[in-house]
């Protein structure tokens, strides 16, 4: 007999995002190469969300949100590790049209 499967739903106003890792190093505009190992104080980081609870009103499934990685509910499943964080937690939300946004594209 086979395990049940089970859907996760997020509650309230919680969102489940997973990490875009960047590479072991990383280029700075100008091309000098920034080891990985170089720790870079309160660096914010884009990630996706794949799931949003019934509570949040400014983020839905597939958006790409920048928020702090550090401090945050981590979770594994199926191989994956996603971030559990509440919307209020992100700042910002990348989304393809807006009226009132920075004028800043990814």
């Amino acid at each position: 007999m086979s395990d049940p499967k089970f859907e996760i739903q997020m509650l309230h106003d919680r969102v489940m995002v997973r990490v875009e890792r960047e590479s072991e190093e990383r280029r700075s505009t100008s091309g000098i190469v920034i080891p990985a190992t170089v720790k870079m104080a309160n660096r914010l980081v884009w990630g996706e969300v794949c799931g949003a609870g019934v509570g949040a009103r400014t983020v839905k499934t597939g958006d790409k949100v920048l928020f702090n990685p550090e401090d945050q509910y981590e979770v594994e499943v199926q191989g994956q590790v996603y971030l559990v964080l509440r919307e209020r937690d992100l700042h910002a939300v990348a989304t393809q049209q807006t009226d009132h946004g920075t004028g800043l594209y990814l």
